[in-house]
């Protein structure tokens, strides 16, 4: 079963997917006025159970960031070895992984554009696996974390790159501009190891595949991203930890090749499925 958060008729709805359509589920659970509150509730199995009663209740729709009130949302940035030598500083593997904020309104929802600012035409792409956590916890062990996930979901974590050099130590401003990245188009429940251990992350660009790789090559596994984190906060349901994006951001290539009004971005993830963007210019 996937759940999405999407729009009908002007109006937010939250539900099951099927290939017919949207089962809505806001009016059985109106005490969880948003797939969130399912979320941090430990939900989603009740909402499976009630979505296998019921039929598509609608076929026009558009999606949504899959969490859009979501209220933390932390990356893990260069986790992967090739990515770490893109950077061509002569630096080892690092001990300890890097971390960063990001906002729920930096994020769209499948199958809507991508967003370029006038102040920068340096959009790119990051395909990346998003885990959204469903059980609290502070100084979680690497054995017990995936006990922690309640679901994934695909991550296209745009990028403003000239603005990720802003300040000396700061990547804050080029990682939320406004609909620059998305998320989505579902939550795939969290139910086995293989889903992440044997995920595989292929971004294309225009058909073009430009980042391939398999999380189980990460420099700091997701088991050890969610014990590192919850050493210095404490997890809460509805967390999102963005996981990590593989060698072949337009950045890095010779010469760089920045996302262009018209681009397709697929991210592909083997075990959840597919989110796909456009890319437009901002009206001002």
């Amino acid at each position: 079963m996937k759940f999405a958060t999407y729009f009908h008729a002007g109006a937010q709805f939250y539900g099951a997917v099927s290939d017919a359509g949207m089962i809505a589920l806001n009016d059985e659970f109106s005490h969880w006025p948003t797939l969130l509150d399912a979320v941090q509730a430990n939900g989603l199995s009740d909402l499976a159970k009630v979505a296998a009663k019921k039929t598509v209740t609608h076929s026009d729709f558009s999606y949504d960031m899959v969490l859009p009130n979501a209220r933390r949302i932390l990356c893990v940035g260069v986790n992967f070895p090739d990515r770490n030598a893109e950077y061509k500083d002569g630096t080892e593997q690092p001990k300890f992984m890097s971390l960063f904020p990001r906002f729920a309104s930096g994020f769209t929802g499948h199958d809507c554009p991508l967003i370029r600012p006038p102040e920068s035409h340096q959009l790119d792409y990051e395909g990346e696996v998003a885990i959204v956590i469903g059980k609290a916890g502070r100084r979680i062990n690497q054995s017990d974390a995936y006990n922690h996930i309640a679901a994934i979901t695909v991550c296209n974590e745009g990028t403003i790159r000239d603005w990720v050099r802003h300040a000396k130590f700061n990547v804050t401003q080029g990682k939320n501009w406004d609909s620059s990245a998305a998320m989505g188009p579902w939550l795939v429940p969290f139910t086995h190891a293989s889903q992440l251990d044997d995920a595989r992350i292929v971004t294309r660009v225009n058909g073009e595949v430009r980042q391939d790789d398999m999380l189980s090559r990460m420099m700091h596994p997701i088991r050890r991203e969610i014990e590192y984190i919850s050493t210095f906060m404490t997890l809460q349901p509805g967390d999102i930890i963005v996981t990590g994006t593989p060698t072949g951001s337009g950045a890095r290539l010779d010469p760089p090749q920045f996302l262009k009004p018209g681009d397709i971005v697929e991210v592909e993830v083997n075990t959840i499925g597919t989110l796909r963007n456009t890319i437009a210019d901002e009206t001002l």
